[in-house]
């Protein structure tokens, strides 16, 4: 279960952290910035997570699905539209398109992994009906709190968002001044 530590050294601690949006009002536009990137970054390692156990909590309904349906064929021979299916249906919650690359998959993969220690989602035809449903469970919790961060992340980019664009229509911001400080103007 991801958890949040007040005080705590995670870029989520941080970013969730109590005093993160304190007095935004004050801080220099280049700080606001720096922390809607970071946080920005936090919401597209969530995202990552929560699609890596949705990917494992498909398998699983699918295999459950040919049981009761009686089904012969191999889970790993539908494993492509298995995926695909997912993939291919509507939208829903609150995605956002992302130009960053996730900052820590192989971590998010070990910690997916990790929520089932002793069951092999290799070979999910091997499972009891009952580790299975265990499976299942583990990884709808853990897709729930991750989604639940995830939500509290980009309420903090939106309030980031709102104090930049805020200075913007006030004029106490530029476009030019923007440029300038990333060094794009001639």
């Amino acid at each position: 279960m991801i958890e949040v530590r007040p005080g705590g050294r995670r870029r989520i601690d941080r970013v969730l952290g109590p005093g993160y949006l304190s007095g935004l009002g004050e801080l220099p536009l280049k700080v606001l910035r720096e922390r809607r990137d970071e946080a920005a970054q936090e919401e597209t390692d969530l995202s990552y997570l929560r699609r890596l156990l949705h990917a494992r909590i498909d398998i699983v309904r699918a295999e459950q699905a040919r049981r009761s349906s009686g089904g012969e064929a191999s889970i790993v021979d539908q494993l492509a539209t298995i995926l695909a299916d997912n993939a291919l249906g509507p939208a829903a919650g609150s995605g956002r398109h992302q130009q960053l690359e996730p900052s820590r998959a192989g971590e998010h993969r070990r910690h997916a992994e990790a929520l089932i220690g002793d069951t092999d989602l290799t070979d999910v035809g091997s499972l009891s009906d009952e580790k299975l449903a265990s499976a299942l469970d583990t990884y709808a919790s853990e897709e729930l709190s991750v989604s639940s961060f995830r939500r509290e992340v980009q309420g903090v980019m939106d309030t980031l968002n709102a104090e930049i664009a805020k200075r913007y229509q006030q004029g106490s911001a530029t476009v030019d001044e923007l440029l300038e400080n990333e060094g794009r103007t001639e």
